[in-house]
C-alpha cells in the first residue's frame, strides 16, 4: 500500500501489519469479533510463502503458535476474551520458556460468550493477570485502525528482542471500525529480528544472558542442546529448586521489561500540562475523551487526556507527570473497574479519582464524559 490512502477495516490492518512485521504463521480458532484477522491471514500468507493453520481451539491454537516460534517463525494467533481465557496456560509457559509470539485480544462483552457482537474493555486485567505466577506481560492498546496496524508491529518487534509474548488488545468496535488511512510499510531496518546464538556449541546455555537480560535463542537445526521447560529452570534449562537459582530467573523475566521500559513504553498526552481535570482512558473510551477534552477546552475548562498505549507495564512515570496539576482524574472505560485501579494506586495523593464505566454493550460518549467531569469539579 505503500502510503497510499485506503479504507480499510481494524482487523485487516492488524493482519496486514502482521505479515509486514514478518509474521509467516498463524494458527486460529474462529471467534467473533476477531475472526477477521484468520480470514485476512488464511487469504495473505499463501502470497509470502507463509503458512495458515485452523486449528480445533484456542488452546491448540497457541501450542501451535509456540512450536512454530522455536522453529524459528515469528507467529501469533487471534481471538476473544473467551478464548483469550484458554490460552492462558499457553502464554504462562511462553512467558517461562520465553517464546517470542504475539496474541491479538479482540474485547467484547462477558463474562462467559457475553455478547459477541458488543465491545467490552473486560479484558483489561485478564491481559495483566490472566495466567498464574508473578509473570511479566506486554500489553499494547491501540485505539485507531492506523495504530493498530503500527502496534502489531511494535508487538512483533518487542516479542522479538525480549524473546516473551506480547499481546494486542482492542475492542469490537476497533476490530469492525473502517477508517481510512495511509499505511506505511515498515522498512527492513525498523524490523527486529531475535538474536540467534552464535557461541561455540560446547559453551552454549539456551538461558543464560548479559546485561540485556535476553538469552540468545538456538537455531534449530544448528546443532545447539537446548532444553526447554515450563518449570523453573537454570541456565541449561532443566528444572530446579534451588532457591538462589529460582529467585535469579523469576527476578531477571521481569528485569528484561524493567530494563527495556524506554522501548516498551509508548503513551498519549492531550492537553495534560496544566490539565486540572484529567481522564486516562484506552481505546474506544479514549476516542470519546479526546471529543470531550476538545469540548471542555472550548468552554475554557482546563481538561487533558492521558492515553497509555502500552497499558502494560503501565507507564507509571509518564503518569504520574500527566497528573502533576490534576485536581481530579475520570477514567471512563468500557468495564464496572479495572484501569481505574491502577491508577488509584498511582494517583497524587488527596487526589479524587472517579470511574465512569459502561457494560450494556454501547459504547461511551463524549457527553457522558463531560458530563461527569463536571461532576467532579464541582
Amino acid at each position: 500500500m505503500n502510503g497510499a490512502l485506503v479504507n480499510l477495516e481494524g482487523n485487516a490492518a492488524c493482519a496486514l501489519g502482521a505479515i509486514a512485521a514478518g509474521c509467516r504463521f498463524y494458527a486460529g480458532y474462529p471467534i467473533t469479533p476477531s475472526s477477521e484477522i484468520a480470514e485476512w491471514m488464511a487469504a495473505e500468507l499463501p502470497r509470502v510463502d507463509g503458512i495458515f493453520i485452523q486449528m480445533e481451539d484456542e488452546i491448540a491454537s497457541l501450542a501451535a503458535v509456540i512450536g512454530a516460534s522455536f522453529g524459528g517463525m515469528k507467529a501469533m494467533t487471534a481471538t476473544s476474551g473467551p478464548g483469550f481465557s484458554l490460552m492462558q496456560e499457553h502464554l504462562g509457559y511462553a512467558v517461562m520458556a520465553e517464546v517470542p509470539c504475539v496474541v491479538v485480544d479482540v474485547m467484547r462483552g462477558g463474562p462467559s460468550t457475553g455478547m459477541p457482537t458488543r465491545p467490552s474493555q473486560g479484558d483489561i486485567m485478564q491481559a495483566r493477570w490472566g495466567t498464574h505466577g508473578d509473570h511479566p506481560i506486554v500489553v499494547l492498546a491501540p485505539h485507531s485502525v492506523a495504530e493498530i496496524h503500527r502496534e502489531i508491529v511494535r508487538a512483533f518487534n518487542l516479542s522479538e528482542a525480549l524473546r516473551m509474548p506480547v499481546v494486542l488488545l482492542y475492542e469490537e468496535t476497533l476490530g469492525h471500525l473502517v477508517e481510512s488511512v495511509a499505511l506505511e510499510p515498515p522498512r527492513p531496518e525498523d524490523l527486529v529480528e531475535r538474536r540467534w546464538a552464535d557461541l561455540p556449541r560446547e559453551r552454549y546455555r539456551p538461558f543464560a544472558c548479559d546485561e540485556d537480560l535476553v538469552p540468545a535463542m538456538a537455531w534449530p537445526g544448528d546443532g545447539y542442546r537446548a532444553h526447554v521447560t515450563g518449570l523453573v529452570h537454570d541456565e541449561r534449562g532443566f528444572p530446579t529448586q534451588n532457591p538462589e537459582q529460582v529467585r535469579a530467573l523469576l527476578r531477571r523475566l521481569h528485569g528484561k521489561l524493567e530494563r527495556h521500559r524506554g522501548l516498551i513504553e509508548r503513551f498519549e498526552m492531550l492537553q495534560c500540562a496544566d490539565a486540572e481535570l484529567l481522564i486516562v482512558a484506552i481505546g474506544i473510551a479514549a476516542r470519546a475523551a479526546r471529543a470531550a477534552v476538545r469540548a471542555l477546552r472550548r468552554a475554557g475548562i482546563r481538561a487533558g487526556l492521558f492515553r497509555p498505549v502500552t497499558l502494560w507495564p503501565f507507564p507509571e512515570e509518564a503518569f504520574r507527570r500527566a497528573a502533576r496539576s490534576a485536581r481530579a482524574i475520570l477514567v471512563p472505560e468500557l468495564n464496572l473497574g479495572q484501569l481505574v485501579r491502577e491508577v488509584e494506586r498511582l494517583a497524587p495523593a488527596g487526589v479524587p479519582v472517579r470511574h465512569l464505566g459502561r457494560v450494556d454493550g454501547e459504547p461511551l460518549m463524549p457527553e457522558e464524559i463531560i458530563c461527569a467531569l463536571e461532576e467532579l469539579a464541582a
